[in-house]
């Protein structure tokens, strides 16, 4: 990470949990893994305040914690990284996303969670229908089932998931564990793999509706009152977290349908929208394709208002199949064709059609004709870059001259060859 990086990270934690977090956030981006007593003795700040700041980043997530490393017993140590606390600059991403996909219960649910780390489901409940009353019109208030049918809906597409349990790290032996034992905090994020029950929801006992909060009441008496509350809903210990990578997957498949919508129709990205949707939640984040889909199914899944002929869908998955972006690939003729959206290639292609941009907007259109003929043939003499580019030889000695000083080619140390340089490739075909 670079200084520009942690002192980005420490003002972000500086304006939303205060100095002291900052001074220990910082501390501990600079520092690695570190022990309690580690970070006492090298930031000076109280006991007391220590266990406080890292609470309030475990609490968002911002911070995780493991056993020692010398064998159980040890005390436990804890780490952030800058990833974690960048997030925090999408959150108003995250919550324009829920109200777009679920409104505004969804937008609300979102931001609860996101403001205070993690929730039980019965509190989120409460506090968003109270919130939405107090928006309505006098005598109308908002019904829990409603803002529990959301909750639902948010978990069953996997934008929330259940914090894992904290048996294995409250069982390290270490005294030091103690700045997160009340914490039911989130060391890793966890997956259907490592915790099978990380998107079912439990049988809640709530019934009501919300209420009006007094116009002089205070935060403090507000809180004061619900802690006070000692009524049981069955989801006691069972806490709910954002889940940051859906929603980088979300924008990652919306940026595909925006390229789809651009290169060809409306239609065919409704399409490509349609199958994506199909497959969100049973596709790995890591897969190079979604699973493979019957045109009988994206058919019968198809948004009623578009009416489309199933002759004419056929027309428009044989045009994205042969599409040179090849963002749909077909994978089988069962079921009227099986196929599948090529996601890797999908993003290699918006990242390179990204840096070609970039090239043109700061080197002008016949730069980006070189660059993007590189790109295409891999490696090429200075001759041939001039003839097939159609450039006279000066220019294009002068172009070539100004993309290698920029590391965006790099010429082969045997020969003439010039070659679009490594570290671009990379760049360009890293997809996740």
């Amino acid at each position: 990470m670079t200084a520009q990086e942690v002192r980005l990270c420490g003002l972000l934690l500086q304006e939303h949990f205060g100095e002291v977090v900052e001074k220990v956030g910082t501390h501990l981006l600079r520092s690695g893994a570190q022990n309690l007593r580690t970070i006492l003795n090298e930031t000076g700040i109280s006991l007391d305040l220590v266990k406080k700041s890292l609470c309030v980043l475990i609490q968002h997530g911002t911070c995780t914690f493991s056993p020692g490393r010398k064998g159980p017993g040890s005390p436990a140590e804890f780490q952030t990284s800058c990833n974690l606390i960048l997030k925090i600059l999408r959150y108003p991403r995250y919550i324009y996303t829920a109200k777009t996909l679920y409104g505004d219960t969804g937008e609300l649910i979102v931001e609860e969670l996101l403001q205070r780390g993690h929730m039980t489901m019965s509190s989120i409940v409460k506090i968003v229908a109270d919130r939405l009353t107090q928006t309505m019109e006098d005598g109308h208030s908002m019904d829990y089932s409603e803002v529990t049918s959301a909750f639902s809906k948010l978990v069953e597409t996997h934008f929330v998931q259940r914090c894992p349990p904290m048996a294995t790290a409250r069982s390290t032996g270490s005294a030091h564990s103690a700045a997160a034992a009340d914490t039911p905090a989130v060391t890793s994020a966890p997956g259907p793999e490592s915790f099978p029950d990380c998107y079912r929801v439990p049988q809640v006992t709530l019934i009501g509706r919300g209420k009006r909060q007094l116009e002089d009441a205070d935060e403090q008496s507000i809180a004061k009152k619900a802690r006070m509350e000692t009524t049981t809903h069955g989801d006691e210990g069972v806490y709910w977290q954002v889940n940051f990578e859906r929603f980088h997957l979300h924008f990652r498949d919306q940026a595909i349908i925006g390229a789809v919508a651009n290169k060809l129709d409306q239609t065919s990205s409704e399409i490509v929208r349609t199958m994506l949707r199909m497959s969100e939640v049973t596709t790995s984040p890591t897969a190079a394709y979604t699973k493979p889909l019957a045109a009988n199914e994206i058919f019968r899944s198809l948004p009623a208002a578009y009416n489309i002929p199933r002759p004419i869908l056929d027309q428009y998955l044989t045009l994205l199949v042969d599409d040179p972006m090849e963002f749909v690939g077909k994978a089988g003729e069962s079921g009227g064709g099986m196929f599948v959206v090529n996601l890797h290639r999908a993003l290699a292609s918006l990242a390179r059609a990204t840096v070609e941009s970039v090239v043109q907007e700061r080197f002008g259109s016949r730069s980006a004709r070189i660059f993007r003929l590189l790109l295409k043939k891999r490696h090429l003499e200075q001759k041939q870059v001039e003839d097939f580019a159609m450039i006279p030889a000066k220019e294009a000695k002068d172009m070539l001259y100004m993309l290698l000083s920029q590391n965006l080619v790099q010429l082969q140390t045997c020969g003439l060859t010039v070659l679009v340089s490594k570290e671009l490739q990379s760049q360009l075909l890293m997809t996740s």
